[in-house]
């Protein structure tokens, strides 16, 4: 880090004084340096800085060579169409940790092709590769995705062995499905047998969210827990596939919904605190964008000085944590751009707010004693500033407003249901009936209108194509087309389920083998009830068991994100200022 931190400071320093050391008299006609040039510049520097001349002078060279190398790779890519993409390998593929890792490659190949060069080249079995956050698709070419001459990517490994990388694309794959699920799921089912997500404010309370954002949004917070599931077990380079995973969904939403919730901003953080655990910060340009998008995102949730979020929630105790994390981030890309100045004011307030929100162990038992959990009890003295009393008096409010908000819900969701049965004994289907209680809000004249309006009750089955009218109707509801629908139905026996992975893995398009192959024959037989026909029960059952296996990954406490220890914190801390007063000079 300190090397980052000196050849900075000596860009920073050639840029003001218009010094170009891939020129005369600094590098020669054979691209050797000029020894007694660049020793000279090296002595000034030193000086000028407060360095030792030796590192200086490493410094200097390193930069000059990668100046020419740079030219080169110019040269060649203008003569031969041949990019010079550097490469950030994982920490124990990396053979020198100082020197660049380059790699030429023309920009019309597929990623693949690519991908299959760095692993066979360093050894790596499965990988992917990030550009600028974003992970780049295997079976699209590299200048169709942003890369360019000069690209920085990180090199993820994901996995050793070919039956761990089966498992974890098979574990993506579900990720994915079960929360599809949960995102369809309107609140509507019974709640002792289905579990069910409801986006909500600050204060818990539920927000309203266009169907195609709020399935986005489900996504992207699925994602988002699973990832962090996975950083608590220090699990990062599988944590931030799942992470970017949630920031592409996140990109899905529009702009309104991202100021509601807070969930946006603490992604980002997560993303670059992954970044600082890999060692991965030379990706200056997109840690910081994502730690301004962070700030922004919080700004516009808690308003200036938090006084929004203290208006909703009493008090700003716990989310102070986000902010260090923040500061303490920011300090460390200050330091890495060779701004020790600003990295230093950062770190003050990192400081400040660590003596805010450290806590005192022998409070944190004494709540303990009392009953509570060690995550109220740090939770708890945050809110109340360190307060013991006041913090055993807010838990307890909190324990109890969290049941009367379980109770609301529980009553709000039966009422519902009532509404959906009364709707089914009229002669509608569950689906139509459970789709018009959800736009009514539970109001079952307004549902009843709804559905009176769109005509009468339709209880037949599409006979003419041996399809359930009531599943393709689900499709269609998850925005696939007719025709396709039906195709995908025939294909798996009349399996919701199965049909819409069908559709998704095609991207709701079947082909045309697919198409002609799904057409009964003259001579053939229908499909036997059993396949064509598969019981609710099932298919419910099937969707329960993979939901909650998705659902292990999300903590039962809605406040767990606010819950951090901050053990890592301190020693980044501690590790910064060291960095700092090494760079200060200070004895």
């Amino acid at each position: 880090m300190a090397e980052l931190n000196l050849a900075a400071k000596l860009k920073n320093q050639l840029k003001q004084d218009k010094i170009h050391l891939w020129n005369p008299p600094y590098t020669d006609d054979q691209h050797q340096a000029g020894q007694q040039h660049m020793q000279e510049l090296a002595q000034r520097y030193s000086s000028l800085l407060a360095l030792q001349v030796a590192d200086v002078e490493g410094a200097l060279e390193s930069i000059r060579v990668q100046a020419v190398n740079r030219l080169k790779g110019n040269k060649r890519f203008r003569e031969l169409n041949m990019a010079t993409v550097e490469l950030l390998l994982p920490r124990d593929s990396r053979k020198d940790n100082k020197a660049k890792t380059l790699i030429e490659t023309r920009l019309d190949v597929l990623v693949q092709q690519l991908m299959d060069r760095i692993g066979e080249e360093f050894g790596l079995k499965s990988i992917k590769l990030i550009l600028n956050g974003k992970t780049l698709i295997p079976d699209q070419t590299l200048d169709t995705q942003g890369v360019k001459n000069h690209s920085k990517m990180m090199v993820l490994k994901v996995t050793d062995g070919e039956e761990e990388k089966n498992h974890q694309h098979e574990s993506i794959q579900r990720t994915q499905k079960g929360f599809q699920i949960l995102s369809e799921r309107d609140g509507s089912e019974d709640p002792d047998t289905s579990p069910f997500l409801e986006i909500a404010d600050q204060k818990g309370e539920p927000l309203k969210v266009p169907h195609s954002e709020k399935k986005a949004l489900i996504l992207a917070m699925g994602f988002h827990e699973k990832g962090r599931s996975l950083m608590k077990k220090k699990e990062f380079e599988k944590a931030l596939c799942h992470l970017l995973q949630a920031d592409h969904h996140f990109s899905q939403c529009g702009s309104a919904l991202l100021r509601s919730v807070d969930n946006f901003a603490v992604l980002q953080l997560d993303i670059v605190w992954c970044y600082r655990a890999l060692k991965a910060l030379t990706c200056l340009d997109d840690a910081r964008r994502r730690l301004q998008s962070a700030e922004d995102c919080f700004l516009q949730c808690y308003g200036q000085q938090q006084q929004r979020l203290l208006m909703i929630k009493g008090n700003t105790g716990r989310e102070d944590v986000l902010f260090l994390r923040l500061y303490l981030l920011q300090s460390l890309l200050s330091y890495i751009e060779g701004n020790d100045f600003l990295a230093k004011q950062q770190l003050d307030k990192v400081e400040s707010l660590y003596r805010r929100v450290g806590l005192d162990s022998e409070k944190m038992t004494q709540l303990m004693i009392l009953g509570f959990t060690d995550r109220e009890a740090r939770l708890g003295l945050r809110a109340c500033q360190g307060n013991v009393e006041e913090a055993a008096i807010y838990i307890s409010n909190q324990r109890q407003e969290k049941i009367e908000q379980r109770q609301r819900e529980r009553m709000k969701r039966s009422r519902r249901l009532e509404v959906i049965s009364t709707l089914a004994e009229l002669g509608y289907s569950r689906r139509d009936a459970s789709r018009a209680a959800h736009l009514a809000e539970g109001d079952l004249d307004k549902a009843l209108g709804i559905l009176l309006d769109s005509g009468p009750p339709v209880l037949s089955s599409d006979t003419s194509e041996g399809v359930s009218a009531d599943k393709l109707e689900q499709l269609l509801y998850l925005g696939f087309e007719r025709d396709s629908s039906r195709t995908a139905l025939r294909l798996t026996g009349g399996d919701v389920q199965s049909a819409t992975q069908l559709l998704i893995d095609h991207q709701g398009v079947l082909s045309a083998e697919l198409l002609s192959a799904s057409q009964p024959a003259g001579s053939s037989s229908s499909p036997s009830p059993s396949s064509e026909e598969p019981s609710t029960s099932s298919i419910s059952a099937e969707d329960n068991e993979l939901v909650n296996e998705v659902l292990e990954d999300i903590c039962p406490h809605e406040e767990d994100y606010l819950d951090l220890t901050l053990e890592e914190e301190s020693e980044l801390i501690n590790t910064m200022k060291g960095y700092l007063k090494s760079a200060s000079g200070t004895p």
